[in-house]
């Protein structure tokens, strides 16, 4: 093991001896344990998936009308498709694609289409999603009365 010297705050210091008391250990290893937490975290976090907005704007633009007409998700699907794209089930949502390739472009709710609002308009979720408790919570919140005093 190589040896490092830290400066630190006496505060700092105080509580890091208190904590590492706590556990039975140094306070050289619970800088180590913190590290590797650190570093593992680090190692394993998911960069952020954000399309662009110079590459959004128009596309929300081109994509809106098929969006817009569509009265479910076949025809939605056979528009997208018709100008090279195609939605597919991604996590909790929808991700749009190029078609036939599958090169995903960004999250449909970028595009200001949430999953959930497609579901309440279509009256159904995406066919094959496997988050279909979605659908199912979409769905029964529109027979929830809301409840509005004056």
């Amino acid at each position: 093991m190589e040896q490092v010297s830290l400066k630190l705050p006496r505060d700092m210091l105080i509580v890091a001896r208190d904590i590492a008391q706590d556990r039975d250990i140094t306070v050289g290893q619970l800088v180590r344990n913190l590290l590797s937490s650190e570093i593992s975290r680090h190692k394993n976090a998911r960069p952020p998936n954000r399309a662009d907005e110079q590459l959004l704007a128009p596309l929300r633009a081109r994509l809106a009308p098929l969006f817009a007409d569509a009265t479910g998700w076949d025809e939605l699907q056979s528009s997208l498709r018709a100008t090279g794209y195609a939605l597919h089930p991604a996590g909790g949502g929808l991700a749009l694609h190029t078609h036939p390739d599958g090169t995903r472009i960004c999250k449909a709710s970028e595009l200001g289409f949430s999953y959930s609002r497609l579901i309440h308009r279509f009256q159904s979720g995406f066919p094959g999603h496997a988050h279909t408790w979605i659908e199912a919570r979409v769905l029964s919140e529109e027979d929830d009365p809301v409840l509005i005093e004056p």
